[in-house]
């Protein structure tokens, strides 16, 4: 990793609880109480109640085996060795998996609260080569060519900054919605559904040489999870009342879940 301010290179301070720059004036980056290294020029992102409904979501295993495809495609073209960064991490359910198969791992997200739920689980669960912190995907505290691979999974694409902190022969693993992810609850709100469109910020300058399909048939169970769900999704935000009330009246949803995973290489 690099400073924040003057991207002179971090050490680790020797009581472990900071990072200090190696420049001239030695900035100093704190490790929160939870365990996540806070930087500054990064705020905002995902609120706590967010987080904790993904959080709630996810660790039930509704989407765990589109995760293991993800760990599956890295696994096939990252080596055990390598150093990867989760680019947009959220709470870490990704990275957590993803770090299991790797020497190194660090998530970055702007929430402070998604950091946080993070880095609480890597100490509970003694994840030692997992580390989390606040950044923009957009500037990455990162050094130039130091890192073999970068996930990007449901957050921008900031295709600059990843070629910027890859390795030459790194990679890019970028995952978003397939066509018929979450179909099904598309088709519990509106009257009229598409198929989802290939996301417009796909990588255009590196090389593109591999696209996984992971595409399976979820039950999601209770009205707080079916509710968890859709407020992960760009719907919750563009979704009439009327339209509310109809995932309101469900006890359980059926729908397809579909991820893309597109590689690229530097």
């Amino acid at each position: 990793m690099r400073c924040a301010v003057c991207s002179e290179s971090l050490v680790m301070s020797e009581d472990g609880k900071s990072a200090l720059c190696c420049g001239p004036r030695r900035h100093c980056f704190d490790f929160s109480k939870d365990g996540y290294l806070s930087l500054p020029m990064s705020s905002g992102g995902d609120s706590k109640s967010a987080v904790d409904a993904r959080k709630s979501f996810l660790e039930k295993g509704y989407y765990e085996p589109c995760a293991r495809a993800i760990v599956d495609a890295m696994s096939k073209y990252v080596s055990s060795d390598a150093t990867v960064i989760d680019a947009g991490c959220g709470e870490g359910y990704y990275t957590s998996m993803l770090a299991k198969h790797v020497s190194g791992a660090i998530g970055f997200d702007l929430s402070k609260f998604a950091c946080a739920v993070g880095a609480k689980r890597a100490k509970r669960e003694g994840e030692e080569n997992l580390l989390y912190s606040t950044a923009s995907v957009f500037e990455l505290p990162v050094k130039d060519n130091s890192t073999d691979a970068v996930v990007n999974i449901f957050a921008p694409c900031a295709e600059e900054e990843y070629a910027r902190v890859l390795k030459g022969g790194g990679y890019l693993f970028v995952v978003g919605a397939g066509k018929e992810h979450l179909m099904g609850l598309k088709r519990a709100i509106y009257d009229d559904v598409y198929e989802n469109g290939e996301r417009a910020d796909l990588p255009k300058n590196l090389e593109h040489i591999d696209k996984i399909v992971s595409r399976h048939e979820i039950a999601v169970d209770g009205q707080d999870d079916i509710a968890a769900l859709f407020s992960m999704t760009p719907y919750y935000w563009r979704t009439s009342e009327s339209d509310r009330e109809k995932l309101k009246a469900l006890s359980s949803l059926e729908t397809t879940i579909e991820f893309e995973i597109n590689i690229y290489r530097k």
